[in-house]
């Protein structure tokens, strides 16, 4: 699957496909939120394992309308204010809040496309990370070659795309199957930065 095959595989995602790819993305991501709460001694990263857990379960059931911006209302309370915080930790937490924000958007309307731009945004979450981290003073042509070859990218590329042709091919979101979605996209609790929750 090339980039243009990958980019027009993710538009065409849609029902409770859109949602499982948006869930991977914040599964995927969910350490970058717990690290940082646990960091700057925020007490939220249970609640908002709590929220994700949720989230995955409506995939299998039907959430009642009154359920899913009750559910919005909270994520907006556990998401950490980018401008209170110095650490760059905060970037990477805050991105997955949103990829979660949309996955429960999602759920309350299906007819708007949500994949393409959680795709996107998921991918910048790791290229900003490896510029921050190891490409602050390159040049730009360095950069893109730090990036175009970095294992993290690599790797965000790899599984988005394995997320997609597996998505592709089930006919329906059998409970066994999300198990089986929702823990490689959990990664054993490593992150798509590459950071670990302690198991």
């Amino acid at each position: 699957m090339n980039a243009n095959q990958f980019l027009k595989a993710v538009a065409q995602l849609q029902g409770w496909r859109e949602c499982a790819f948006l869930l991977a993305l914040a599964e995927r991501s969910f350490p970058n939120y717990a690290l940082f709460a646990d960091a700057v001694g925020l007490k939220t990263a249970a609640k908002m394992r709590q929220l994700l857990d949720l989230a995955w379960d409506m995939l299998q059931k039907e959430a009642s309308e009154a359920a899913i911006p009750q559910l919005l209302s909270k994520l907006e309370t556990l998401s950490p204010n980018v401008d209170e915080h110095d650490a760059y930790g905060v970037y990477p937490a805050f991105d997955f809040c949103q990829l979660l924000e949309q996955a429960l958007l999602n759920r309350l309307n299906p007819n708007k496309h949500r994949a393409t731009e959680a795709s996107q945004l998921a991918t910048a979450t790791v290229m900003n990370f490896i510029e921050m981290s190891e490409g602050e003073d390159l040049p730009e042509d360095e950069l893109v070659r730090l990036l175009d070859h970095h294992p993290l990218m690599k790797e965000d590329k790899m599984f988005q795309r394995d997320l997609v042709l597996a998505l592709k091919r089930q006919r329906v979101p059998k409970e066994s199957f999300i198990a089986e979605l929702k823990a490689q996209a959990a990664n054993d609790g490593v992150s798509n930065l590459g950071i670990a929750l302690d198991s």
